[in-house]
């Protein structure tokens, strides 16, 4: 039996407010074509999302959306899923608020009675019991506890949150090591946000870049996450003289964008010169703007996908994709990997499952599933019901564009203790 998500109280580079709930809807709903099964047709398979497309920060992930709409469109032109094509419903917008989260996930199985969710893209999921509960399989990035052990849930690159007694993904120490040269006698200090999520990620990471041999002279969850302080000084200065009274050689965000536009500048006007990296600033859209392009510039952007400057065929697929659901050429992010590989996973089971198309069908054909060279490596569940698939790169931005600057590759991952 799945761990009950009541019971894990954190993520990694995301703000968890999990809230337990209740339901008294029921897992399927009859429909005019002879199924029996909420969502699903003889020829469609209803699908809808969550994402967080306004926040009060002005952070928006709203490009999850195109995303997921980009490969459900290549799907249903190539046919569909088995001989169902997929009437994705589009995303509802939860504003990264908890309770927005729970309504829209009733809303989607309750009224809208969807088959699947795909993706689910916030830094809150209260929603996730009720999709649990209710057998809605639930795709998104794994960066939740939500994603963790839930038999309904999966993350597109697995569970990237450590679970006791299980491992840490160690892309974003090793994949360091080549842009400081090794990490023997390199020093590390680690800023959050002050709530749970910043202080799971500073102690998963203490041990992460430990055990890559980096020594770790600071590593805080300290910087309010109700809003981006205006004034820096009292972090930097801290932060900046960690390494017995010098600063270290790698100052590590796990903040989303508009803190480390805020940490870089601040840090950058003390004249530091060592690396500054993150797992969140990988967006070309972010180039548009020359204040925020400058506050980035030079760092080092951890993904857990392969980069977009890579040149495989799957990428240029992805691309192509893209530009055809947006109608045009547009600038590629992360949000919009994070769709597009949610509805990729989805598919990519649902294809297995065959024509019996049923919550208990789809589950069965999880198990034990796996595939390998894709963008997020290769994935495998149950397996990533518990950890990551352990894949990543770094990019870094300079002189306006992105470069990879440590290659995708896989990582053993470490105990987590």
């Amino acid at each position: 039996m799945s761990r009950p998500i009541r019971a894990i109280t954190a993520t990694v580079a995301a703000l968890l407010l999990a809230t337990a709930c209740n339901s008294t809807a029921t897992s399927t709903s009859p429909d005019d074509k002879g199924s029996s099964v909420r969502g699903v047709t003889d020829d469609s398979i209803k699908v809808g999302g969550i994402v967080s497309m306004t926040t009060a920060s002005g952070y928006s992930k709203k490009d999850t959306d195109l995303g997921a709409k980009a490969r459900f469109d290549r799907a249903n032109a190539e046919g569909g899923v088995n001989g169902r094509k997929i009437d994705y419903l589009g995303a509802e917008d939860d504003g990264q608020d908890p309770a927005k989260n729970l309504a829209a996930a009733r809303k989607l199985v309750q009224q809208d009675k969807v088959f699947a969710i795909a993706p689910m893209s916030s830094v809150t999921f209260s929603g996730a019991d009720f999709l649990q509960k209710q057998k809605v399989p639930t795709f998104g990035w794994g960066t939740l506890p939500s994603f963790c052990g839930p038999t309904y849930i999966y993350g597109f690159g697995g569970c990237m949150v450590p679970m006791p007694g299980g491992t840490i993904s160690q892309t974003w120490p090793e994949g360091l090591k080549n842009v400081t040269g090794g990490s023997r006698g390199k020093s590390v200090a680690i800023l959050a946000n002050d709530n749970d999520a910043g202080t799971f990620a500073i102690r998963t990471y203490k041990q992460s870049f430990a055990s890559a041999g980096f020594k770790v002279t600071y590593a805080k969850a300290s910087v309010p996450a109700t809003s981006v302080p205006s004034d820096w000084s009292a972090y930097t200065k801290e932060l900046l003289r960690s390494d017995g009274g010098k600063a270290p050689d790698v100052v590590v965000s796990v903040m989303q964008t508009p803190y480390n536009i805020g940490l870089f500048t601040a840090v950058k006007r003390t004249g530091f010169q060592g690396v500054l990296t993150d797992p969140t600033d990988y967006d070309p859209g972010l180039l548009a703007k020359s204040a925020t392009k400058q506050a980035l510039d030079g760092v080092h952007v951890l993904l857990s996908f392969e980069p977009f400057e890579s040149t495989s065929p799957r990428m240029k697929q992805f691309k192509a994709d893209i530009e055809k659901a947006a109608g045009k050429k547009v600038p590629l992010n992360m949000h919009m990997m994070t769709g597009y590989m949610s509805a990729d996973l989805f598919l990519a089971i649902a294809k297995r499952t065959g024509k019996d198309l049923t919550a208990t069908s789809f589950q069965k054909a999880a198990d034990g599933f796996s595939d390998s060279e894709t963008m997020v490596g290769d994935r495998r569940f149950p397996a990533g019901h518990a950890e990551s698939f352990g894949c990543g790169a770094l990019v870094e931005l300079k002189g306006g564009a992105y470069r990879v600057s440590s290659l995708f590759k896989c990582y053993a991952p470490i105990p987590f203790k």
